[in-house]
């Protein structure tokens, strides 16, 4: 009896698990959430004073908070380690701001190369690295509406191809892992796997570029 006692308990601990796991719904929605917090740090690192009020996004999910800040943080990060990849990428992608479907398909391109080979949490920061560069490239030509279109971008590859793996890590706070101590020094691990990424990323840009030549 003692064990069939437990063998119910630990039933409904693993219930009680399944009802709390967030839905696609859920993922998407926070990965956007997320995307809006790194493009307006983006664009104001590049000295164009941005705000989400003034871009019109939708005010951050607090308990992303956490989440947000690490993600930021492992961004500088990759972004130091070749800085002249996230700059300019719509010239380096040969592709026009102005048109939001090409800077939509560019996006998905890019993210979509970046996890040929898997998905790892370097790669995820790679990804908003590039939804980063994209805004700032459309901000400094005047074309601000187009941010939200790669903010809906990154959410329809989320939603497409990366909500499983998030469920299966617990969701998003899982990233926080990617971090170790209070001073958020980064562990060697997610850096190989970053970096790896960014060699996809390179092929695609080689792949755009050339498309129309």
């Amino acid at each position: 009896m003692d064990v069939l006692r437990k063998s119910s308990v630990f039933a409904a601990e693993v219930l009680e698990v399944f009802d709390r796991s967030l839905t696609d719904n859920e993922l998407v929605s926070q990965s956007k959430a997320l995307c809006q917090d790194y493009l307006v740090s983006r664009l104001n690192q590049n000295g164009l004073g941005w705000s989400k009020s003034e871009l019109n996004l939708q005010p951050s999910n607090s308990a992303l908070t956490e989440v947000s800040f690490v993600l930021l943080c492992l961004g500088d990060e990759l972004e130091c380690i070749l800085p002249s990849l996230y700059r300019n990428v719509a010239r380096q992608l040969n592709i026009s701001v102005a048109m939001e479907n090409m800077v939509s398909d560019a996006f998905i391109g890019v993210a979509t190369e970046i996890f040929s080979t898997g998905i790892t949490w370097g790669k995820v920061v790679s990804m908003y690295a590039v939804a980063g560069a994209l805004a700032v490239d459309c901000v400094r030509q005047g074309y601000v509406s187009t941010v939200h279109i790669i903010v809906d971008s990154l959410g329809q590859f989320v939603r497409k191809y990366l909500t499983h793996w998030l469920k299966r890590r617990g969701g998003w706070v899982d990233m926080t892992k990617c971090v170790v101590k209070k001073d958020l020094s980064p562990e060697h691990h997610w850096l190989s796997s970053a970096l790896e990424s960014l060699r996809y990323f390179l092929t695609m840009m080689y792949v755009y570029i050339m498309k129309d030549q």
